[in-house]
């Protein structure tokens, strides 16, 4: 993200940061998330907006081993 956009995003408020951040992962195109972005005066290119979006991707894949905990296989809790 560039530096111009990155200070535009840290000038808003906590809240809403926050509520810019939730409705920014529920985008699913980069022409979505620029237009998000543009409606609150910050400039995005598609290729930063890709970016972000491929970003969130990853960071919501499982390892195989979280799989297993999510799926049952793995019980570690201790009664």
């Amino acid at each position: 993200m560039e530096k111009n956009t990155e200070n535009k995003v840290k000038a808003l408020a906590p809240e809403e940061q926050a509520e810019l951040l939730k409705k920014a992962m529920a985008c699913d195109t980069p022409e979505q998330l620029m237009a998000l972005a543009k409606g609150n005066g910050i400039e995005l290119t598609e290729k930063e907006a890709e970016a972000f979006l491929a970003e969130q991707d990853a960071a919501m894949e499982l390892s195989e081993e979280q799989m297993k905990q999510v799926a049952g296989g793995v019980n570690k809790c201790w009664y």
